[in-house]
């Protein structure tokens, strides 16, 4: 037999034949991140570094995760609705748990980060998980939901933290700001300037999208000009 390993990723491999197609409209789970990075990912822009045969392991652990949690959940809970579909104009998304008071969002990570929001205040960990509670908030205001609730599951050794809250007017502008900030550069077809705005300002390292991003601003660098390929304007940051 060959190695595990590779069996694996053979499978993972084989069940991703089917390149993922860009809905053309703005993803709830990608607010707070990179302006440039949501700009590209709407318009359906090649990928220039895509995830490694590691990453897909993780990804794939991250959705046995969801789909665990979702499974035994409801079946104590048959009224809990399941990867519920909400979808307006220009946003697409899909709320992992929707109950008749709240939303509930499921994020799995690494026992590092979090151990690291252990013992922070409400506030402390909303600023180091902005886009996840702006996430929340959209499904929220959408569905008219008054709470939500983000559960943090560490994958490697299963601890849990909930954190529950009232879908206040901050998260609400806060979501209405990302959109109109987006808008702005898709209606304008503009460039967004390349700036991490997630993971404690390491997103460029999980970008798809960083070979190309670098090259645009070495090729920028110096002031704004003509992107000829892209047909949009970008200012060096």
């Amino acid at each position: 037999m060959k190695p595990i390993q590779e069996l694996l990723d053979e499978i993972i491999a084989e069940k991703d034949k089917e390149p993922r197609v860009s809905s053309g409209k703005w993803s709830p789970s990608n607010f707070g991140r990179c302006f440039r990075y949501q700009f590209w990912k709407r318009k359906g822009e090649a990928q220039t570094n895509a995830p490694d045969k590691r990453a897909l392991r993780v990804f794939r652990v991250g959705d046995m995760f969801h789909s665990f949690v979702q499974t035994e959940i409801t079946k104590r809970n048959p009224d809990v609705k399941v990867e519920v579909p909400i979808e307006t104009g220009d946003v697409k998304g899909r709320a992992d748990l929707v109950t008749e008071e709240e939303v509930i969002d499921l994020k799995t990570m690494h026992s590092r980060g979090f151990h690291y929001l252990r013992g922070k205040s409400f506030d402390e960990i909303y600023e180091d998980k902005k886009p996840n509670f702006m996430q929340v908030g959209w499904y929220c205001k959408e569905l008219g939901k008054k709470r939500g609730r983000i559960v943090f599951i560490s994958k490697d050794d299963l601890c849990i933290q909930e954190v529950a809250f009232p879908i206040t007017n901050k998260i609400l502008t806060d979501v209405d700001g990302e959109l109109c900030d987006l808008r702005y550069f898709w209606d304008n077809k503009e460039l967004p300037p390349a700036k991490p705005r997630a993971y404690s300002g390491k997103e460029c390292g999980y970008c798809p999208f960083m070979d190309k991003c670098v090259a645009l601003e070495k090729q920028t660098k110096g002031g704004e000009s003509e992107n000829q390929t892209e047909g949009t304007k970008t200012k060096s940051v």
